[in-house]
């Protein structure tokens, strides 16, 4: 859900976020695919959810969530195994979820990016939406909304048949 409320942030963003990147109820970080900066707003849902891991912010190293609370000091290799773990625990966790509630998609980490940008599409501009999703290229972002767009089509295929 954290993923979610911040415009679809990567999984890997998100499990390396510490308590240092929130600031005056923003939260402040780099994209790891890209080292783009960028400053968003906390939601509301989303400081339910961090005030929820608050109770154990001692305890993991400055990370919000537990994955890397024992990640060995500039050691590349552990820190890789500890990310790639909590990626495969999201993922199985997502699978179990998508089981009990009879879905029949496959769900994975990188669904809340495809899920803000469905709810997204036809109502964030694509410039802002191009910001939020840190791509670099205008097209990227075009691209990655066609999946989602849907009402220019609907609405053209209504003019059509709808006389």
């Amino acid at each position: 859900m954290i993923s979610f409320y911040f415009a679809g942030i990567r999984i890997l963003d998100v499990v390396k976020l510490k308590w240092s990147d929130f600031k005056d109820d923003r939260l402040y970080y780099v994209m790891n695919k890209n080292e783009k900066p960028l400053s968003l707003k906390v939601p509301e849902k989303a400081k339910a959810i961090l005030d929820f891991y608050k109770m154990n912010r001692k305890n993991n190293g400055g990370y919000i969530f537990p994955f890397l609370n024992e990640v060995r000091p500039n050691d590349d290799e552990d820190f890789f195994t500890k990310t790639r773990n909590a990626t495969k625990l999201f993922n199985k966790f997502l699978i179990r979820i998508a089981a009990q509630c009879d879905i029949d998609k496959s769900l994975s980490n990188h669904i809340a990016r495809h899920t803000f940008g469905n709810i997204a599409g036809d109502k964030i501009h694509p410039l802002m939406l191009q910001k939020l999703y840190r791509h670099s290229d205008l097209k990227t972002t075009l691209n990655y909304q066609a999946n989602f767009i849907r009402r220019d089509a609907d609405d053209a295929l209504d003019s059509v048949v709808s006389f």
